[in-house]
């Protein structure tokens, strides 16, 4: 256990990692409380490499030995981080104190608040960024750490004085001399679950080791907790099915304790109605288009009318929800072409948001921009499933594997095969040698009206604006608005 925080002994923390989108959240967190924080990467990128310059925190790149002078007080090592890493061996040759990311949080900011986890596959950040402006726009002063920049608050962060704290529940590993997931830090005194379905190819190595952390997770909450599961998930309701405390079913189906239905798509986003144990509590609008944010604003809503939000402060901070960063968000509009980055790499996520998009933008041609980062989509593992998550794209176009050699040839995603498979179904489809090459073959196609949905875990090098570039570059097409990040992240 970490000892209590004292800035007369603790004064200098120093993050191995620190652009990992926990990590730089952790930074910010840490910071706010006093500490004199810095920190080395060798990935950097928006948003949180954003986020870090805006709160002014020094990051270096590229890891070294030397990156730990003036001695730091505490060391937090990200979990990208392995035996080997020089900045590693040398903590661990000078007995440096050091910690995971979750250990810090649960001993120096969760203890005495009343903790929300928000846990499962998908889904977590949009839920958990409601929920934490549901509290918010009530008055309730949440306090929250999410997985990405919440444009209401313009950060993934927030510390204050009211009794919540929101956090995002992630299943993966905690750091290398943790390999359980980070939740089970997170002293869960609500728990909202969503879908769970296999992921994280690289440290589970089948369902039933996902199940077997979530179910641990539910062990954890206490008898006088409350869980709100998502109802129309198999592996959720075995999940739940050991809890101690109450459990309430969401989704949108029979059979669920918080049911939404008549989904509505239209210009502003989806209306929805919403039930609770058969009783109507009216209608809702949300400014995002999708069943499965829907199903996210259902859970958070149950949250925050058992937390004592009325029905209308719920109604009314629903309406005003603005997204989140990397969720649907629409990075600029040119010659009339919209670009949007998401970052689904899940099978699962990916068909979720190309169906999203679709109905958002329904007399427009859909293209699905992918990079192949994360350790479950650079596996073969979902190459079936992959061959279905397109239907709502027209063109479908890879950039390689990303680090294709850390993977054998009988592990590895088979791009060749995805592709002729898309194909197949009568979709345009190819793989190219990376970003700026898939810019130079698409944007002479495309046309006002046409939609670029990138999805990726990573940086991607800067696509979003290479499209966007080159499109406002072109002449004789559509005037080019600009918008800044966030502005029009949702319908």
């Amino acid at each position: 256990m970490l000892p209590v925080p004292d800035t007369k002994a603790i004064k200098k923390i120093h993050l191995v990692g620190i652009c990992g989108t926990g990590m730089a959240t952790l930074a910010g967190m840490l910071k706010e409380r006093g500490f004199r924080v810095r920190g080395s990467d060798v990935n950097v990128y928006p948003p949180m490499s954003d986020l870090l310059a805006q709160l002014d925190i020094p990051v270096t790149q590229g890891y070294a030995e030397a990156n730990l002078e003036p001695q730091p007080d505490l060391v937090v090592i990200g979990n990208a981080l392995s035996r080997g890493n020089p900045e590693v061996e040398a903590v661990l040759d000078r007995k440096l104190l050091y910690a995971s990311l979750p250990e810090v949080v649960k001993e120096w900011f969760l203890r005495g608040t009343e903790t929300i986890v928000v846990a499962g596959t998908h889904g977590k950040t949009t839920t958990a960024s409601i929920l934490a402006w549901l509290l918010e726009s009530a008055g309730a002063e949440p306090s929250f750490l999410i997985g990405g920049i919440a444009a209401n608050f313009e950060s993934s962060f927030q510390l204050r004085q009211g009794r919540f704290f929101v956090i995002e529940g992630d299943e993966y590993d905690s750091a290398f001399f943790d390999k359980g997931p980070k939740f089970v830090h997170y002293l869960p005194q609500q728990l909202i679950l969503n879908p769970v379905e296999y992921d994280h190819a690289d440290i589970y190595p089948d369902l039933d080791s996902i199940l077997t952390a979530f179910k641990r997770l539910v062990n954890l909450v206490p008898r006088s907790g409350r869980i709100i599961a998502a109802g129309e998930s198999a592996s959720v309701r075995d999940c739940v099915a050991g809890a101690f405390c109450r459990v309430e079913f969401f989704g949108l189906e029979d059979g669920v304790s918080w049911r939404a239905t008549g989904l509505r798509t239209t210009a502003e986003g989806t209306r929805y109605e919403l039930a609770h144990d058969g009783k109507s509590l009216g209608e809702f609008s949300l400014p995002m288009a999708g069943d499965f944010n829907v199903a996210n604003a259902v859970a958070a809503t149950a949250i925050a009318l058992g937390a004592g939000l009325s029905v209308e402060a719920v109604r009314e901070g629903l309406r005003s929800f603005r997204g989140i960063s990397r969720r649907q968000q629409v990075r600029g509009i040119a010659a009339g072409v919209t670009v949007v980055d998401d970052f689904a790499h899940h099978p699962t996520a990916i068909a979720a948001t190309l169906r999203a998009v679709r109905a958002r933008y329904p007399k427009g041609r859909v293209w699905a921009v992918v990079e192949p980062r994360s350790n479950t989509l650079r596996r073969k593992f979902f190459q079936k499933e992959l061959e279905q998550s397109f239907q709502g794209a027209d063109q479908v176009l890879f950039a390689p594997i990303h680090r294709i050699d850390t993977l054998g040839a009988d592990d590895r995603l088979d791009l060749a095969a995805l592709v002729e498979s898309l194909r197949r179904q009568g979709k345009g489809a190819d793989q190219f040698s990376g970003a700026r090459e898939i810019v130079a073959y698409a944007a002479p196609k495309l046309e006002p009206g046409d939609v670029v949905v990138v999805m990726s875990n990573g940086g991607f090098d800067a696509i979003h604006e290479l499209f966007l570039q080159a499109l406002r570059g072109r002449r004789g097409k559509a005037a080019s608005r600009e918008h800044s990040p966030l502005e029009k992240s949702q319908p």
